[in-house]
């Protein structure tokens, strides 16, 4: 084995990922989920099962972090069990969980005054692509701390960006999930439109994806079925990243705005609409499901 050894805490379809490719380069990978058949996965993948998150502390070098809801965070981080319980002098930590900038940089100075250096570095991408390792990485922190974590990351995607202190990975993954709602919405809007006048989607994503009105959402992960043949439109929608997940951080994008006192009309927007397609039991579809309410006319 080589380098730092690395702790996991949190092992669902992107954390077992992340750790398997930490592991594929060499790191000895130990890694604790509330999930026991996830923790047989990582076992059967190489790795080293814990108790709980304190565990994985006394074992690591650097923890790394990716789950859904910040009392999950606030548990693993400060718990009966948590990681601050079991650091040791030189521990870093890596938040990659999605949350409010603002709540970023609380967790990060409580850290800071127990003597763990920690970044966010929220993800652009779904687990899929972890594996071809073409995720993104947004990192907030200091500089010590950036190069230090920077090779690992750089293990696991195609760009790791510092993009300021704490909190910066946060407001940037943010910024970028609105731009990918709101962009998602017009894609699907255009083809709902092109259909009705007669255009059939295979044309129109001829001619768009290849003028102005080319997007990620379109060539990437085009919402109907036919002309991406990797996108979720392809396999009824089967959740690369879910409608749940996108509505969550357009919240955050929201709330984010209302703080900074900024306008965004569009993100308002399409935060009310993914809200009642979410509110349509439709929130563990794939987010670009929604073309399917614009066809029906919501």
């Amino acid at each position: 084995m080589m380098g730092e050894k690395l702790g996991m805490i949190g092992l669902g379809k992107m954390g077992l990922a992340l750790a398997r490719e930490m592991m594929a380069d060499g790191h000895a990978v130990s890694g604790y989920d509330i999930d026991p058949v996830r923790m047989d996965m990582l076992a059967a993948a190489g790795g080293t099962p814990c108790a709980n998150a304190r565990e994985v502390a006394e074992a690591s070098d650097i923890t790394f972090s990716i789950l859904l809801k910040p009392e999950h965070i606030e548990e693993n981080l400060f718990g009966p069990d948590g990681i601050d319980k079991g650091g040791k002098s030189g521990l870093m930590h890596v938040e990659m969980s999605t949350m409010p900038p603002s709540y970023c940089q609380e967790l990060c100075a409580k850290l800071a005054g127990l003597g763990i250096d920690m970044l966010d570095a929220p993800i652009s991408g779904s687990h899929p692509q972890v594996d071809d390792r073409s995720i993104t990485f947004m990192v907030g922190g200091s500089e010590a701390a950036f190069a230090r974590a920077e090779p690992i990351l750089s293990i696991m995607g195609k760009a790791v960006v510092h993009v300021g202190g704490p909190g910066n990975g946060q407001a940037a993954k943010i910024c970028n999930n609105m731009i990918l709602g709101i962009s998602m919405i017009a894609v699907s809007e255009a083809f709902a439109l092109g259909q009705k006048l007669g255009l059939k989607p295979d044309r129109l994503f001829e001619i768009s994806s290849q003028s102005s009105g080319q997007c990620w959402s379109m060539t990437t992960y085009c919402p109907v079925p036919g002309p991406v043949p990797a996108s979720p439109a392809n396999r009824d929608y089967q959740a690369g990243f879910t409608a749940a997940m996108m509505l969550k951080d357009l919240v955050l994008a929201q709330d984010a705005a209302k703080i900074a006192n900024a306008a965004t009309p569009l993100g308002s927007e399409a935060r009310a609409l993914y809200d009642k397609f979410v509110a349509a039991d439709n929130g563990g579809l794939d987010f670009s499901g929604i073309i399917k309410m614009i066809e029906a006319g919501g």
